[in-house]
């Protein structure tokens, strides 16, 4: 169990905020936010925890609403100190804005700080955020592997996360230089994650000509990937012998219903539909058989003529 002391009133400088590093800046909301607090005062108290007996205080949620009180210049901030240990205040923090659109860039910031200062295992993080080893791995990997460079295209927008944790953190392993000409590249083109994928396994995989039009035009690279992908047209003959095929698959089929229901097949329908039906069919599969065959001796007697090259 675990209860909040109650609200009180902390100077500004008696705050540790050595985790604001951790939290992402978006510069329209802070403009926001300031306003808000020079028009209304400060409505949502900080939350802090006590890191000795003789403090500080440490910030675990409000950095937004801190510095934005700085910028006001005012020298205190409402806050409601936990009264719980300094992990177990963090731990509670990521788990109630889980839900807010937080993003894996600073999920995994905050599993990285937790593993390194506290000493976390993988496996408790998991735990503790009711998510899977694999999801904290990703994130781990993405704050951890992905050079800084390509962590800030991420940050930005320009790139997809799940991308970059999927194919650029693979690259970066076994590639970094290539990672970190590929990801800048990518990032200017707004590409989705799919695409993204496309055009790594392209870079890998390819020539010093292919990479590079991948980096000068990966918008080419993409659509004749996509027409190499697309089924081709069958041939005419391609699609006579399917046909013919399917003939044959449908009138077997219809001969083991028949087979299977001796003496009923004419009670289904009257008679004479069934009877047109039969004509109707032999007349357009004689036919059909023999255009074939006469296409196919035809065939034959110019290849015996020399008209053709002999096979």
């Amino acid at each position: 169990m675990w209860q909040s002391v109650g609200a009180m009133e902390i100077e500004l400088h008696e705050l540790d905020l050595r985790y604001a590093a951790l939290r992402r800046r978006d510069a329209r909301r802070e403009r926001a936010l300031v306003a808000s607090l020079a028009e209304s005062g400060q409505q949502v108290p900080v939350v802090v925890v006590v890191r000795g007996e003789a403090g500080p205080f440490g910030l675990v949620d409000g950095y937004k609403r801190v510095r934005a009180l700085c910028r006001l210049r005012r020298d205190t901030v409402e806050a409601v100190l936990w009264a719980l240990s300094e992990l177990e205040a963090l731990v509670r923090v990521r788990v109630l804005r889980s839900g807010e659109g937080d993003r894996a860039l600073e999920q995994g910031w905050w599993l990285r700080e937790l593993h390194e200062r506290f000493g976390l295992t993988a496996s408790e993080l998991a735990r503790r955020f009711d998510k899977s080893p694999s999801w904290v791995s990703r994130r781990l990997a993405l704050v951890r592997e992905l050079p800084e460079a390509g962590q800030e295209l991420v940050r930005s927008g320009a790139l997809v996360a799940h991308a970059a944790m999927k194919h650029l953190v693979p690259l970066a392993r076994a590639n970094l230089a290539q990672c970190l000409e590929l990801a800048p590249a990518l990032a200017a083109h707004g590409l989705s994650s799919r695409q993204i994928g496309t055009l790594c396994g392209a870079f890998v995989a390819g020539t010093a000509e292919s990479r590079q039009l991948i980096l000068t035009a990966p918008h080419l690279v993409l659509r004749a990937e996509a027409e190499a992908g697309r089924p081709k047209d069958k041939s005419a003959a391609e699609r006579v012998l399917s046909d013919v095929v399917a003939v044959a698959a449908i009138a077997r089929r219809a001969r083991r219903v028949v087979a299977t229901e001796p003496g009923r097949v004419a009670t289904w329908w009257p008679r004479g539909e069934i009877r047109a039906a039969i004509t109707a069919a032999e007349v357009d599969t004689a036919a059909l058989f023999t255009l074939v065959r006469k296409e196919m001796a035809d065939v034959g007697r110019e290849h015996a003529d020399g008209d053709f090259e002999a096979s």
